[in-house]
């Protein structure tokens, strides 16, 4: 006999009880993000690859080495969304968004999926909350956004949070600083990594994001972004620390600070969690000023964030795992397939009117269908028999006779919401 089929690795099943705790934070997001006037939106799992390639940049690991790609049935080539801000871009000026009023503000909760090494909180499908607020340069759509993701993070409970902030710049100063960067990698080439030297011309940036210990030696001379940026980015960036400080938000300088996809311009950010070890990552993003352009639109900027949900999870407090409601619970004493109909009509009618009702489903007899009620903590059983209807308060004991399933809705309803 063949093996039972597993899931794939790097991918994990929600279960049920998982799932109550996931809503939770999708209901934390909804609130918090449509309060400041985010709006859902969703996009395909899989996108035409140039939206990547031309946006996420070549030189990444997320499209060197980590990316789901395939050809389709008519030779287009395909990827499974790594990440959801290029799609929302690419959304955005497909959909005339910009003629909305600017920033357009969309908040989204899709799975994305990257082949990597699978490990605690990291998997190759996962899901992400995120923020995008796409129009508008203002410093305050940056202290905004972070605030925000801050905010949820706090509603989850996420232990030991810290904020690491810092800029990279337009595509201009940079493109100054990467010059002087390139010389200092150059000048002490032999004690890089591979991997770091292979990279000096394409993104030597990605240099302060290796844990190899002769390049960590080189980084710790080199030259720094904050201390080249021009005086715009400077002022930029003066302006979304005073307004965190004014929003009360502690955060720490981290001139290393380098997001893992090119687009990103000027404020970058990363919230990390004691409570996950050396990998503490539970959410970050950034400005992307270039990136409509980069998929063929017109300058447009934009500033957003994804946080995973299995990370945030991962360090939130413990919390007890929400059980489902059961206010009605109809059960048969009795094999008649009338009462069958009648107690199915029941449960029916019940649900119409907004009361929680579960229907014995298992043949159970009439002892065991109310030990199942009290597993699922019902507060009211209706036992439908030949001699009509009992229904019985499983809080006080308490048990009547009524004369019709809408009879059963009503005392129910009157129990729920008593005078």
């Amino acid at each position: 006999m063949s093996e039972r089929p597993q899931a794939p690795r790097g991918t994990f099943d929600v279960l049920p009880e998982q799932s109550a705790l996931r809503l939770t934070v999708e209901s934390a997001a909804r609130r918090t993000l449509e309060a400041a006037g985010y709006r859902r939106i969703e996009t395909p799992a899989f996108e035409d690859t140039d939206v990547f390639r031309r946006t996420v940049g070549e030189s990444t690991d997320i499209v060197q080495k980590e990316m789901y790609t395939f050809t389709d049935g008519g030779g287009r080539s395909l990827t499974l969304r790594p990440e959801v801000t290029a799609p929302i871009m690419r959304a955005y000026l497909e959909h005339g968004m910009h003629k909305l009023a600017q920033p357009v503000k969309l908040w989204y909760l899709s799975s994305c999926f990257r082949y990597e090494r699978a490990q605690a909180g990291r998997y190759r499908q996962f899901w992400q909350i995120g923020a995008e607020a796409i129009g508008s340069d203002d410093p305050a759509v940056d202290a905004e956004s972070i605030l925000l993701l801050h905010a949820l993070l706090g509603e989850l409970g996420v232990r030991g949070v810290r904020l690491r902030l810092a800029s990279l710049g337009t595509a201009a100063s940079r493109a100054r600083y990467r010059e002087l960067l390139q010389a200092h990698l150059r000048a002490h080439e032999d004690r890089l990594s591979d991997e770091v030297r292979e990279r000096i011309d394409l993104n030597p940036l990605r240099a302060f994001d290796s844990d190899h210990p002769g390049t960590r030696e080189v980084m710790a001379s080199a030259p720094l972004l904050l201390d080249h940026l021009d005086a715009e980015d400077a002022e930029h960036f003066a302006q979304v620390q005073e307004l965190l400080r004014t929003a009360e938000i502690p955060f720490e300088l981290d001139p290393a600070l380098v997001r893992g996809l090119d687009y990103y311009t000027r404020t970058v950010f990363e919230f990390t969690s004691d409570a996950l070890g050396a990998q503490s990552g539970v959410g970050g993003g950034g400005r992307y000023d270039g990136l409509a352009e980069e998929l063929g639109g017109p300058p447009t900027p934009g500033m957003g964030w994804a946080a995973g949900v299995e990370r945030m999870l991962l360090a939130a407090e413990e919390r007890p795992v929400p059980e489902p409601v059961c206010d009605l619970y109809v059960a048969l004493a009795g094999e008649a397939p009338e009462l069958r109909a009648t107690a199915f009509a029941l449960a029916a009618e019940a649900r119409r009117a907004q009361v929680p009702a579960q229907l014995e489903l298992a043949g159970r007899s009439l002892k065991g269908q109310m030990k199942q009620a009290g597993r699922l903590g019902a507060r009211y059983v209706a036992i439908l028999g030949d001699d009509g209807i009992a229904l019985k308060d499983m809080e006080s004991g308490e048990q009547e006779t009524v004369a019709s399933p809408s009879a059963v809705v009503a005392h129910v309803l009157r129990g729920r919401h008593p005078g």
